[in-house]
């Protein structure tokens, strides 16, 4: 699923002593100390050292100088840049990913390009999150897979795809687009799940 910005961002709130910010190259330890479970979201700009000299990475940081949330530009391109974030996960539901977001947009923004969202539609935070920053989908699509990924094991993880012995079609994209304003799979419980479209 493939979500642009069209809306203006949910209000989010900081707790005391936690700030958002760009991400420096002194960062690069706090980046590291995220751990495995993290090291997906700097790998795109070849580890903690790049994504904190990027210039492209906003962070939630507490006043001890320990990062709580990082939100960056995965994939930059000449029209859109894509946007990943991670949370630590004793601060989730407490919208400092949320915080990292909106201020990485306004970012990306002032770039001249237009802030995108990609993500499975498995990921349901994934698409609450999307859908409280401001992104609306734009577009659905079918991801193929083949063979081993040869990506680390965390990222594995988080990947849409699976390992698979021959080339098989990942059913990505098979809920109708969302029309109206409400939040993505906000059905009442009697509401029955879409089947899904070849």
């Amino acid at each position: 699923m493939i979500w642009t910005l069209q809306a203006e961002p949910q209000s989010a709130p900081l707790p005391f002593g936690v700030t958002v910010r760009r991400l420096e190259p002194g960062d690069t330890d706090a980046l590291h100390d995220l751990g495995s479970d993290a090291s997906w979201i700097s790998a795109s700009w070849g580890g903690p050292l790049g994504l904190a000299s990027s210039g492209h990475g906003w962070a939630a940081v507490s006043r001890k100088g320990r990062i709580l949330a990082v939100a960056c530009t995965y994939f930059r391109g000449s029209r859109y840049g894509d946007v990943a974030v991670f949370t630590v996960p004793n601060h989730r539901r407490h919208r400092l990913g949320l915080a990292c977001v909106t201020a990485l947009c306004a970012d990306i923004t002032a770039r001249g390009r237009v802030p995108s969202w990609n993500c499975s539609v498995l990921n349901r935070a994934s698409h609450l999150l999307a859908w409280t920053a401001g992104f609306r989908l734009a577009r659905e699509y079918v991801h193929y897979a083949g063979g081993e990924s040869g990506l680390p094991e965390a990222a594995q993880r988080v990947s849409t795809s699976a390992r698979v012995d021959r080339c098989t079609p990942m059913t990505l994209g098979v809920h109708p687009p969302q029309r109206a304003a409400r939040p993505p799979y906000s059905r009442t419980p009697d509401e029955p799940v879409p089947e899904p479209t070849s």
